[in-house]
């Protein structure tokens, strides 16, 4: 009996999460099995794909992306492979889950070294038709390398991004991003969007009235988690070859709606 009971507990230990009050548990990785994500729930970005980033994007190769000891590790190797001279991961939820009006709160640790570039961030599910940034973008946590002991939280739109020069963000000093984890979450409704570390607010944008060019948060967003190499802004001070490997190291993944 304990031998067909033990699928079960372990499923049951695995999916738990402590309740926030006013919120249901709609979706969630504690990433309790090793070996590769969920293929259920995550897909893997291939290629070079923005911001002229120096990493290559792998495919479910387990150097880059992995679930281990009940963590899943995205890691950055410096490694000459096809063209590029590092290679990392980017998982994505697209075309597995999507979320509207929400609370995303993830654990993580988070990479350290100047040219690391790791990301905990969400884009809206019509990139692909309309592209960016009239998708929408929520950068959940960014951290750059060169800069020590500050995480950023940002949010671009058409109306308002960094290419425009009045894109909405925040720097938060955080000493030990890349030595303990912390809690980066954000949720949003109608009317504004609240980032938070560890349950403190950190960081509000108001929907002021100007439409979908200024608030897209109506519709549906999806899921990345990644490790950059470089790039626009996170190569701005060049990269430190000898950090690496480098890792960001995620306990759990969880999303929430209202009641």
């Amino acid at each position: 009996m304990l031998a067909r009971l033990a699928p079960l507990l372990l499923f049951v230990s695995a999916c738990s999460a402590p309740p926030v009050a006013g919120w249901r548990l709609v979706w969630s990785d504690e990433f309790a099995v090793d070996g590769a994500p969920d293929p259920t729930k995550w897909d893997h970005e291939q290629g070079k794909v923005r911001n002229d980033e120096a990493q290559f994007y792998t495919h479910a190769r387990p150097r880059n992306a992995r679930v281990e000891d009940g963590m899943l590790v995205i890691e950055a190797h410096r490694e000459d492979f096809d063209g590029s001279a590092y290679t990392s991961a980017s998982l994505h939820t697209k075309g597995k889950a999507s979320f509207t009006r929400a609370r995303v709160e993830v654990r993580a640790k988070l990479p350290h070294g100047r040219g690391l570039w790791p990301a905990i961030w969400m884009l809206g599910d019509s990139w692909h038709e309309v592209g960016w940034p009239a998708c929408g973008e929520i950068d959940v946590v960014e951290f750059v390398g060169h800069e020590p002991g500050v995480v950023h939280h940002n949010v671009h739109t058409a109306d308002f991004n960094h290419m425009r020069g009045n894109g909405r963000g925040t720097r938060i000093p955080l000493a030990d991003a890349s030595d303990a984890f912390h809690v980066y979450a954000v949720e949003w409704d109608r009317e504004r969007m609240t980032f938070s570390i560890d349950g403190a607010p950190t960081f509000t944008v108001s929907n002021d009235g100007g439409g979908i060019g200024a608030w897209p948060f109506d519709a549906p967003f999806f899921l990345l988690l990644n490790v950059a190499v470089g790039g626009s802004w996170g190569g701005q001070q060049g990269i430190d070859e000898t950090v690496f490997p480098q890792r960001m190291t995620v306990d759990w993944v969880r999303v929430w709606e209202r009641r």
